[in-house]
């Protein structure tokens, strides 16, 4: 499945990309992170279990157990407070 993944902030800043094509096999959100980190480097720092990451398919925010889709669109960005 082809998807356009997105990345914001601080996760922009540490993979050294705003988005990139990707092909996956993934069924889930969380199935792709995880293939994301598997990867290594700056993509496994930055998206690693255990970090506040939030995501979003097609601009909704959404857990990691929604289901991809052909051609969607996925972001991932850290938490962000305002005051």
């Amino acid at each position: 499945m082809n998807l356009t993944v997105r990345y914001f902030a601080s996760i922009r800043e540490a993979i050294g990309q705003g988005s990139e094509a990707v092909q996956t096999q993934a069924l889930t959100l969380s199935d792709l992170r995880i293939e994301l980190i598997a990867r290594g480097g700056a993509y496994a720092e930055a998206l690693i279990p255990g970090r506040a990451v939030r995501m979003a398919i097609n601009q909704e925010l959404c857990d990691g157990t929604v289901v991809l889709t052909e051609g969607c669109e996925v972001a991932f960005f850290p938490p962000v407070t305002g005051g």
